[in-house]
């Protein structure tokens, strides 16, 4: 059976996120830049933020611990936005062909719930999107199956109706092993191929 529906994760597959956008520009040595984010600011530091911690919070307490990096910690969080390069065309492309073609689609992130607005108005393709789940409004995040059985309860699917698209490997295989239908995200150019084999668009 084809998936009827299609369940999409934000950062890295619909918009382009990466902490080195900002950061390069606050280190422009990249040796100095790749040292601060593998020693301070971490994606395992920023990984509670995903999960209802605020960014305030977040920050205050690193900041604590390293206080000679206290301005470009808190960059982290007054200068967010900065970290994203702009929505990915192809996907942008797909969401609206499946818009078209009156495919229901829903968004699945691990984001800040401090930051959901402002990531959806980073493309006008979020507003296709029938409804979404946000790790950091749950408080529980991918991969944790909850997520995905929250998603399934609340939009009234079950797995096997749903194809996932996520950048994320761990994520994929946890999608997989509950029984939804999945699509890596490595190459926007193998997005739309996926999309026409299952008769989607």
């Amino acid at each position: 059976m084809s998936p009827k529906a299609v369940l999409w994760d934000f950062g890295n597959v619909i918009v382009r996120w990466n902490p080195r956008t900002l950061y390069q520009k606050i280190f422009p040595d990249p040796v100095e830049c790749d040292r601060f984010l593998s020693d301070v600011c971490t994606l395992e530091w920023h990984t509670p933020t995903d999960c209802g911690v605020t960014f305030a919070e977040n920050c205050a307490a690193l900041s604590a611990r390293h206080p000679q990096h206290e301005a470009e910690i808190w960059a982290w969080h007054r200068r967010w936005d900065e970290m994203f390069s702009g929505p990915i065309e192809e996907t942008e492309a797909a969401i609206e062909a499946l818009h078209a073609r009156g495919v229901p689609q829903y968004g699945l992130s691990n984001i800040s719930h401090e930051t959901v607005e402002s990531t959806l108005a980073m493309s006008p393709v979020f507003g296709r999107l029938a409804g979404f789940v946000a790790s950091g409004r749950e408080g529980v995040m991918k991969p944790d199956p909850a997520i995905y059985r929250l998603v399934c309860e609340r939009f009234g699917l079950a797995p096997a109706d749903i194809l996932f698209v996520d950048d994320s490997a761990r994520n994929i295989a946890t999608a997989r092993d509950l029984g939804f239908d999945v699509h890596h995200f490595t190459d926007p150019a193998a997005l739309r191929p996926a999309l026409e084999a299952r008769d989607l668009i």
